[in-house]
């Protein structure tokens, strides 16, 4: 299912284009991530890091349906009865910590907490928006756990105000800093939390609930 784009607020503060954004493979077919101890959060950061200055960009993006083998390096991606999950159901915005994220359109809090532990979200903000005519909630992950201090369920968020930064490793999963955005229609009974990463064989059905959320982004215009 699509989401046609419409007027969003870029959602870094600024539009991603070409000029300041990189198409950042993170598939398994990508052999360089092989050359890198992905267990080593450093490592795995300093590598993000110098693709983005190598090529002068300030953004790396990407990954909506991507089958990603870098899931390996936590248990959270395990379910012992489908083995790991590895296709990811977001857009990842890589750059610097601290960097803010801000709301791309009019919603409320609905739900937000630390998911703590390695390879996991860390803070996790959940909106709900309505839009064209139905509800529709965007996922934020990897945020400052201070961010997390300032939010309330049902608080307002207009299009334009700054919702959250990104985390450091050291509070955000252990991940090299980045947002994972996620467009989710129905989140079931789900509070702060909601799968980012499915399986193989749930991919249909997780890609119908969760449209590509590059249309919200601008992305399409340079993928």
């Amino acid at each position: 299912m699509s989401i046609q784009s419409d007027n969003f607020f870029p959602i870094m503060g600024e539009e991603l284009t070409s000029e300041n954004c990189l198409i950042l493979d993170m598939s398994a077919g990508n052999l360089a991530l092989q050359q890198i101890d992905l267990l080593d959060t450093f490592a795995f950061e300093s590598f993000v890091a110098e693709i983005l200055a190598d090529k002068g960009k300030k953004y790396g993006i990407g990954g909506y349906g991507e089958n990603r083998s870098i899931y390996q390096r936590s248990m959270v991606f395990v379910d012992n009865s489908i083995g790991y999950r590895n296709i990811h159901l977001g857009v990842d915005i890589w750059t610097a910590a601290e960097t803010p994220v801000f709301c791309p359109l009019d919603g409320k809090v609905h739900s937000f907490q630390d998911n703590a532990g390695f390879g996991n979200y860390g803070p996790t903000l959940i909106l709900e928006h309505f839009w064209r005519g139905e509800k529709i909630h965007s996922l934020y992950g990897h945020l400052c756990q201070k961010d997390l201090e300032q939010l309330k369920p049902g608080q307002i968020f207009l299009s334009g105000e700054k919702i959250g930064h990104l985390g450091q490793t050291k509070e955000n999963g252990h991940w090299p800093p980045h947002v994972h955005f996620q467009i989710i229609h129905d989140l079931g009974n789900r509070k702060g939390d909601y799968p980012g990463v499915c399986s193989e064989n749930e991919k249909e059905s997780y890609l119908f609930n969760c449209p590509d959320p590059g249309l919200w982004l601008g992305e399409l215009s340079f993928r």
